[in-house]
């Protein structure tokens, strides 16, 4: 009863962002096989699709923050809006670019757009809780995400088995349609009518990177993100080339980490919305690099299956508690850029 009560405590506008972000998710397939697209259907060099790829990580580093401040002038909703559907425009033109150089420029606009969303939706959520469901909140979003994610790469893993242009088209429609349905929704409308204090307005006025707080937290959370990044690059190497697993075999072992953040995120983020933001993060932290220090030890199928368990609960517990803890420090109008910060510590983790 208490989670399905936390269910009815989340704001009917979380909800509709989350499910315009499981439509656009459903579609998100260009990105996951881009690299194939790149040396099979493209016939690049290996390094070449790697300079393409560095540079849609650098086009999202760099404007992160620069878009999370326009979010905050120009509203979380407007800029949500314009990132789907000019990117499902420049998916559909990604398609049709034959010379190196425009696909490598191209890209890099296709990180600036694509990227922005995110910034914008987080900072959308953040202006839209209470401090008591930020941990709910956040992990019914990320549900969203994951729900997607484990649609779009299915799918897209068909398609490229017929045609690799179909990528694009997908999930350029599905970008547009999420664009869409932001704006035809009816959203409700928050009034504020708190007054600021002197502190409050002296925090607004101060630079982002004369925030201490800030600083720390980025600089604790950026040896983290990067340990986690590598199910993403040295994990399926390890798995593969080293221990011999099939690429099939890897697909299943990490649809584990999906299956389980399905089902237990939202619920065990609903039971620890009372736990101190600090602590979330250190538990979460500690259990993410246990599961992926222990890779050293375990070889075996159920040995691997037990540590993809222990870092996929660090993993639910660690990001939804950086969501809240960043937009509890965030000063009302600048969530969007202090989120975008955060969102380019992420695109260097990545990188």
């Amino acid at each position: 009863m208490g989670f399905i009560t936390g269910l009815k405590e989340i704001p009917k506008n979380i909800w509709l962002i989350s499910a315009a972000t499981l439509i656009n998710r459903i579609g998100t397939m260009v990105l996951p096989f881009l690299a194939l697209y790149l040396t099979q259907d493209k016939h690049y060099s290996v390094s070449s699709a790697g300079l393409i790829l560095t540079v849609y990580g650098i086009g999202a580093f760099i404007s992160a923050p620069f878009i999370g401040k326009l979010s905050d002038k120009v509203g979380e909703l407007l800029l949500m809006r314009l990132s789907l559907i000019l990117g499902g425009v420049t998916l559909f033109v990604y398609s049709l670019l034959e010379s190196y150089f425009s696909i490598l420029a191209l890209t890099f606009v296709l990180a600036v757009v694509a990227e922005a969303f995110r910034p914008a939706s987080m900072a959308f959520i953040s202006n839209n809780i209470t401090d008591e469901i930020r941990k709910p909140a956040f992990a019914l979003y990320r549900l969203a995400i994951n729900l997607g994610m484990s649609i779009g790469p299915v799918l897209g893993g068909v398609l490229t088995e017929i045609d690799f242009h179909l990528l694009f088209y997908v999930d350029a429609v599905t970008s547009i349609s999420a664009g869409i349905f932001i704006w035809l929704i009816k959203w409700e409308t928050l009034s504020d009518n708190s007054e600021k204090n002197e502190d409050e307005i002296t925090i607004e006025k101060k630079a982002v990177f004369r925030d201490k707080n800030l600083l720390l937290f980025l600089l604790g959370m950026l040896p983290v993100t990067i340990v986690f990044f590598q199910h993403m690059s040295t994990l399926p190497i390890y798995l593969v080339d080293n221990l011999g697993y099939s690429k099939s075999m890897f697909g299943l072992l990490v649809s584990v980490n999906t299956v389980l953040i399905i089902l237990f995120e939202l619920p065990l983020n609903n039971a620890m919305k009372k736990t101190a933001d600090w602590k979330s993060l250190l538990w979460g932290a500690v259990l993410s690099g246990i599961g992926f220090g222990l890779f050293a030890l375990f070889t075996s199928i159920p040995g691997i299956v037990f540590i993809i368990m222990i870092w996929s609960f660090g993993e639910m517990i660690l990001f939804p508690s950086g969501n809240s803890f960043i937009s509890g420090l965030a000063p009302k109008g600048r969530r969007g850029e202090y989120m975008g910060y955060y969102q380019m510590m992420f695109s260097l983790s990545f990188i």
